[in-house]
């Protein structure tokens, strides 16, 4: 059974995009297979990964025209890790879905098609609480969120809590809070700690991996690389295999242990 986790914060900015490349890589090194799904109408997981939507069908025709999934998924450079693109028409989609029948429901019901053909989807979320993301939360087993270490990316952590408990009462009872993800923490400054200590304090689902501030993690999509490839030695690097590990150790332990055995 596929593990559907969503990566999400309605605070842009934060590492979405730079969390769901490099876990999903970290991901597929371990020979778990991946599905990235990019739910963003900026297309940046598309373009982080070295690739672009063109003319073939996005992750927009699924959604609103109900295309199979499996019609839109393209290969990486990277074995076990695929790609669900997004393309600029997906900007309309949250237009487009206000009067459609079932419209929290149509990721989901994509999704259903293809499980088991994937050990783990992750779901690129775009920086709203709209219908897009909507839909990955209806659709999701966990959500995963990414928090900048700034005072003012802990404000939207109430709303999005209550967001997600409006939608396990209405859309998806077993929906869980998988953790959060402290990113661009930087040790030397008594902001970043202080920050992090209050998440911590609050959230006990906190991971114990922060992601530190790099330029090497900033530079990585220009070169269609996750970190691992692009920088492995780094600090960014290390972090996001640790933070792999965990992601793994919470949702995918049985499917480690599978591969480790081939």
């Amino acid at each position: 059974m596929t593990v559907v986790l969503a990566i999400a914060n309605q605070k842009g900015g934060v590492g979405k995009t730079t969390t769901a490349i490099n876990l999903g890589a970290e991901l597929a090194s371990k020979g778990i297979r991946v599905l990235l799904l990019d739910l963003d109408p900026q297309a940046n997981a598309t373009a982080g990964l070295g690739l672009r939507g063109g003319d073939q069908p996005t992750v927009y025709d699924v959604v609103i025209d109900q295309t199979p999934l499996a019609d839109v998924i393209i290969p990486t450079q990277q074995s076990s890790l695929e790609l669900a693109p997004s393309g600029p028409d997906l900007a309309g989609a949250e237009v487009e879905l206000v009067p459609a029948m079932a419209r929290e429901q149509r990721l989901k019901n994509a999704l259903a098609a293809i499980d088991g053909r994937y050990d783990c989807v992750l779901i690129d979320c775009a920086p709203s609480l709209g219908l897009l993301t909507l839909n990955a939360l209806t659709a999701a087993d966990a959500v995963l969120v990414p928090v900048q270490c700034e005072y003012l990316a802990l404000e939207g952590l109430g709303q999005l809590t209550q967001t997600l408990e409006a939608v396990r009462q209405a859309l998806n009872p077993s929906l869980k809070l998988g953790g959060l993800l402290l990113t661009m923490y930087d040790a030397r400054t008594k902001l970043c700690q202080d920050v992090a200590a209050e998440v911590r304090s609050h959230f006990s689902q906190t991971f114990r991996t922060a992601i530190p501030r790099s330029v090497r993690v900033s530079e990585a999509p220009s070169h269609g690389l996750p970190i691992g490839k692009y920088a492995p030695s780094t600090p960014g690097a290390k972090a996001y295999a640790a933070f792999a590990a965990e992601v793994i150790e919470s949702f995918l332990p049985n499917v480690a242990k599978a591969e480790a055995k081939r």
